[in-house]
């Protein structure tokens, strides 16, 4: 194991990564049993480092370490959902697709009541960085595939979880981050943005900045259920594959 803090921590990282995406892809099965020895053995990482990482496995629910039997994978009903981290693997996986949809629902029934409180509570503050996300994606909106474009997404849909002034709601702001990131970089978004969704996102900003809780309610709703009927209408032209696209018009 490399001695120097970069170089354990990298390497600390590199076994998280491996193991949870064998994980959530089923290449570890659940009720599957593995040594902390074995491990160490194939990473070349120390059995004291081995520990912190089983410990983050379990801090999301994937492992379970059984007294002198190892470390049991656990089945996904286990898992926690909301995991960053675990989002991301479940994206690179071969159930992107069921898994963006279940996603959609949630943020169905999140967002849009988060944007209904954000144009009845949202400061000052709020309000401008909602507006210079959305302004920046007008910005961006002939490269909407790609990294400026996506932060300003991002942006945008954690201003409107914060102004709702809700703690639950917004601390969901990170997963909607993930979803964002996640459909970018598995190439479902097209290169210029969908003019109808951008309008949408426009329509939210200014009926939040203006106290239109409707408004704001209404548009919201309607950008997260055409991101999920663009990344359904991906997955019925490619059934079983999830990698292949045709530039969806996609709401984010």
């Amino acid at each position: 194991m490399d001695a120097s803090p970069n170089g354990s921590s990298a390497l600390h990282e590199r076994v998280i990564e491996s193991l949870g995406a064998d994980i959530v892809s089923g290449r570890l099965a659940p009720g599957a049993r593995i040594l902390t020895t074995d491990i160490a053995e194939r990473f070349g990482a120390s059995r004291s480092a081995l520990r912190e990482v089983v410990r983050v496995l379990e801090s999301m629910g994937l492992v379970e370490v059984r007294r002198r039997a190892g470390v049991e994978i656990l089945p996904p009903e286990r898992w926690n959902p909301y995991s960053t981290r675990l989002i991301r693997w479940r994206l690179a996986g071969p159930d992107r697709i069921e898994t963006l949809h279940a996603l959609s629902q949630l943020r169905s029934a999140v967002e849009p009541l988060a944007a209904r409180l954000a144009a009845e509570h949202a400061a000052p503050a709020q309000r401008t960085a909602l507006i210079a996300a959305v302004t920046g994606m007008t910005e961006r909106a002939r490269e909407a595939d790609e990294a400026p474009y996506l932060e300003h997404d991002v942006a945008f849909h954690a201003a409107v979880l914060d102004a709702s002034g809700n703690p639950f709601l917004a601390a969901l702001g990170p997963v909607v981050g993930e979803v964002l990131r996640g459909r970018t970089q598995h190439a479902l978004m097209p290169h210029e943005a969908n003019p109808t969704a951008l309008r949408l996102h426009q329509e939210v900003a200014f009926a939040i900045t203006e106290g239109r809780p409707d408004e704001a309610e209404r548009a919201l709703a309607a950008i997260v259920s055409e991101a999920d009927q663009a990344v359904q209408a991906v997955a019925d032209v490619t059934p079983g594959d999830a990698d292949v696209t045709d530039s969806p018009e996609e709401g984010r």
